[in-house]
């Protein structure tokens, strides 16, 4: 379904990808994993003909250098975060169906595929991010791709709205679908993925199972806790004051914890004693990205 040989990308002298070469069979779901900068959304964005590469690429048996437009039809795209305008779900469908040139019946279906039915009359800017984000999906599903393209397409959600999004498109790769995706959350990759390619510095690393992944490289463990913003600065002192290694990221706080049974819920036990309620939490291996400074 895809194939690149000595995919490589420069702006300027810097070089984001270098002789990068793979193939994805149809039906397969691979992810690409790899720290910020990488080259995992630069390999995504070539993928989609959005930018020019040396090297061969195609996608469908589509050359994507030559024809960019007709490989993009075979792909449906999830960005991280999607932008809609103030319409309701199923006006944003209908609409996007009609830029597309799709059968109008196809937003019926897709709406199904989605979850969304009992909300299609909801606008939305009130619906939460893991609904926004199951309506991109929607919107990249409705000219039936043989193809998708998914750049972190849960690292802004909860954990429940992941386990939501996960099932579905793993029900869609189950279906036949090709699923490409990049991610930095090793709990996802096990959950989605057949095969991993590993990027760093803009070069193929290794290509590995993903129960493979976190011995392969190293990875370190953590918990990610939820807590009400109230009780965020409470939490990090509580945390500090134990010796634990953390970082804030929003309403959550990454801990990183040993994987025996005492040390991962070290951090929760601490909490518990001053305390301080816990919304949710949830076990990760793996590098992190965080929107805010490493504390010791």
């Amino acid at each position: 379904m895809i194939v690149a040989k000595n995919l490589t990308k420069r702006y300027g002298k810097t070089i984001a990808l270098q002789e990068v070469s793979f193939t994805i069979e149809a039906g397969e779901a691979v992810a690409f994993w790899g720290a910020n900068g990488a080259g995992k959304t630069t390999t995504l964005r070539c993928l989609l003909g959005l930018q020019g590469f040396e090297g061969q690429l195609t996608v469908n048996g589509i050359d994507v250098a030559r024809q960019a437009k007709a490989a993009r039809a075979a792909i449906g795209y999830v960005p991280q975060e999607a932008a809609f305008y103030d319409m309701t779900v199923l006006e944003t469908l209908s609409f996007y169906a009609r830029l597309k040139k799709t059968d109008p019946q196809r937003v019926e279906a897709v709406l199904m595929q989605i979850q969304l039915e009992a909300h299609q009359h909801k606008r939305v800017n009130m619906l939460s991010g893991g609904m926004k984000q199951r309506l991109a999906l929607g919107v990249a599903l409705l000219a039936d791709p043989p193809v998708l393209v998914l750049d972190e397409p849960t690292a802004n959600l909860d954990v429940q709205a992941q386990r939501d999004f996960l099932h579905t498109v793993q029900t869609l790769n189950q279906s036949g679908k090709t699923v490409v995706f990049s991610s930095h959350r090793l709990d996802e990759v096990v959950a989605l993925a057949s095969r991993v390619l590993v990027l760093a510095h803009g070069s193929l690393l290794l290509e590995c199972p993903p129960n493979e992944l976190a011995h392969r490289l190293g990875l370190r463990h953590w918990l990610r806790i939820w807590v009400d913003a109230q009780h965020k600065e409470d939490t990090m002192s509580v945390l500090k004051q134990q010796g634990f290694s953390f970082m804030p990221n929003g309403r959550s706080v990454y801990v990183q914890v040993d994987m025996d049974a005492g040390g991962k819920i070290a951090p929760l036990r601490s909490l518990e004693q001053a305390h301080i309620p816990v919304e949710d939490f949830d076990l990760i291996d793996g590098e992190i990205v965080v929107k805010e400074d490493y504390h010791d």
